[in-house]
């Protein structure tokens, strides 16, 4: 029977078309479903009520800015054919197929020392064995190896349709205007030169426009106090859990107990793949009433709201400062001992980068056929300052 096409009614862009059948079977297989039951923002709705979108719901989204970006390149005169237009839409679908429960928060904590890139890479491995290789061009696009790589940039890089999706998804999710962006006009302006994509001169200030709502968005959302502070508490949870051998249902256990250097990693897969938010935050109710105080008075603590207290400051948090949290900690609790103060009292850094002139840049192509970087450019927005990693220091506490 012929594939007759599916549309999905999204709130940014209206209808977008699954017209594949290979796009369709990937879809609708049970590791990309996973997705539905995985926050795209973390805690970010603890600050922002409406933040509650899914990883699946961006993951079309930016399937959706492919399709249109692939289009204007095609008709710019740009060879891609319809393989290779199919493998870019699957590479951008399973980008962050990776994703463990609450995203990024947990990366490298949950399975110890590996990320979300690593775990894609492996699902969409076993996904392609079932495909009977359909998926081996998109898994080339997706690991750069791929002749074209102007098709990687679309997926990964300082223009991709990823960042142009979570942009314009997370602004108006939580309302934060500032995180709009001008999508529809830079996919419009990019053009491929020499392999590698970039956008035509008329676009600078959109590109502009789109390197500060990053920033503003990095500040004012992903890395909010509030948020920042719930994050951490819900990496420590799962620290001290860990450390304590706190029991939990299977599959969060095993994965927990088993290292992915020392145990089966297809069975490690498998168990990963079954995990999402609800079973995470299933075993914090449970650890609620656990007898460790500081396992149970973190998960009481994040379940309620009732959150650390966190101070962000341009400079180191002095010493003194993080004496004075912990002795007003042993005030109340005399028989604290300094390893249970260790999760109740830390610091750490917040780090924001607007646009990385070190890995990848963003090209401009002028109409005499000269390419100058972004913060290059006369009167530029973008230089040096905007480049710079930003970071905070910052001392998380619970509050006694």
């Amino acid at each position: 029977m012929s594939f007759k096409g599916k549309i999905i009614n999204d709130p940014i862009y209206g209808f977008i078309s699954i017209d594949d059948p290979v796009v369709f079977r990937v879809v609708s297989h049970p590791y990309y479903q996973r997705l539905r039951r995985i926050y795209q923002m973390a805690f970010a709705h603890l600050v922002y009520p409406g933040a509650v979108h899914t990883r699946m719901a961006h993951s079309l989204g930016a399937y959706h800015l492919m399709s249109q970006a692939l289009g204007e390149l095609q008709r710019k005169g740009i060879e891609i054919t319809p393989d290779e237009a199919t493998a870019a839409k699957v590479a951008i679908l399973l980008h962050d197929v990776g994703h463990g429960p609450f995203s990024h928060a947990l990366e490298g904590t949950l399975v110890q020392g590996v990320h979300h890139e690593t775990m894609s890479r492996l699902i969409m491995e076993h996904i392609n064995a079932e495909l009977n290789g359909a998926l081996d061009t998109a898994l080339a696009i997706f690991n750069n190896t791929y002749h074209k790589p102007f098709l990687h940039q679309l997926v990964s890089g300082q223009l991709d349709v990823d960042r142009m999706d979570y942009l314009n998804r997370d602004s108006f999710f939580t309302g934060v205007s500032e995180g709009v962006i001008g999508y529809d006009r830079i996919i419009k302006m990019l053009t491929v030169h020499n392999g590698q994509l970039m956008v035509e001169e008329k676009a600078v200030y959109s590109i502009e426009k789109f390197l500060v709502a990053r920033r503003l968005m990095y500040w004012q959302v992903y890395l909010h106090k509030t948020v920042l502070a719930a994050e951490q508490m819900l990496v420590r949870i799962i620290r001290r859990a860990r450390e304590i051998g706190a029991g939990c249902h299977p599959n969060l256990h095993y994965v927990l107990y088993n290292r992915p250097d020392t145990e089966d990693a297809a069975e490690l897969l498998r168990r990963f793949t079954m995990l999402d938010d609800v079973d995470v935050m299933m075993a914090i109710k449970e650890w609620q009433q656990h007898p460790d105080r500081v396992l149970a008075t973190m998960c009481t603590c994040l379940l309620n709201r009732n959150l650390f207290k966190i101070k962000l400051q341009s400079e180191p948090i002095a010493p003194e400062v993080i004496a004075q949290k912990k002795a007003a900690i042993r005030q109340a609790h005399p028989d604290v001992t300094e390893e249970e103060l260790s999760y109740l009292v830390f610091t750490g850094e917040a780090r924001n980068t607007t646009y990385k002139t070190d890995d990848e840049r963003i090209n401009i192509l002028f109409k005499d056929g000269s390419v100058r970087d972004i913060s290059q450019v006369d009167n530029a927005l973008i230089q040096q300052s905007l480049a710079a990693t930003v970071g905070k220091q910052y001392i998380c506490y619970l509050s006694v």
